[in-house]
């Protein structure tokens, strides 16, 4: 797979984020996607940890709306470090080739704490806690929860509720406007 290494962040509380969100993400869309290629949204994350639900919360927002894509990862049926491998082995028995868009909390410096990423990189599920998962995605969305730290665990724990709600908020209303709403609409 071809991609570029090239990661863009998105602040939610800026005017135009939200805007730049889902125009950033319809071109890798059009420039990535083949035209028969199946999309899959997978929502990596349990609802176990404050900081680790921002994937199935997406991926909540999301299950009634899976017309055009298929969703994997909820608040009820979990994508997680115990059943990711099977997770991506059945999206690959179940589709030829799919075009999966990963999304997943991360931590990371203080200063990016709220903010969104966007990449056309696979997402590499785990390494904030130091598990080795695969790789997933042609496209991955993170939400930064929370600061890195020497106890990773602690701060996925102890992540604010609010933080993860509000950016799983603004990642659902934008793939729910590119995928299944009019632009104008957004949750957040």
């Amino acid at each position: 797979m071809l991609f570029s290494n090239k990661i863009s962040y998105y602040q939610p509380a800026d005017a135009h984020a939200f805007q730049d969100f889902q125009e950033d993400l319809q071109i890798l869309i059009k420039k990535y996607h083949k035209k028969k290629q199946p999309l899959v949204i997978v929502c990596i994350g349990t609802d176990r940890a404050t900081g680790d639900c921002l994937g199935p919360l997406v991926g909540q927002y999301l299950q009634n709306h899976s017309s055009l894509c298929s969703v994997y990862g909820s608040l009820s049926r979990p994508v997680h470090a115990q059943n990711l491998e099977q997770t991506i082995h059945k999206i690959h028995s179940l589709y030829a080739d799919p075009f999966i868009i990963a999304v997943d909390a991360c931590l990371g410096c203080k200063e990016h704490v709220g903010c969104i990423t966007l990449s056309a990189m696979p997402l590499f599920p785990g390494q904030g806690v130091s598990k080795v998962l695969p790789p997933i995605g042609n496209i991955s969305i993170t939400g930064i929860v929370n600061r890195t730290s020497d106890h990773n665990e602690k701060m996925i724990q102890n992540t604010r509720l609010q933080i993860v709600i509000k950016l799983a908020s603004f990642i659902s209303s934008g793939l729910e406007n590119i995928f299944i709403y009019p632009a104008s609409y957004h949750r957040f």
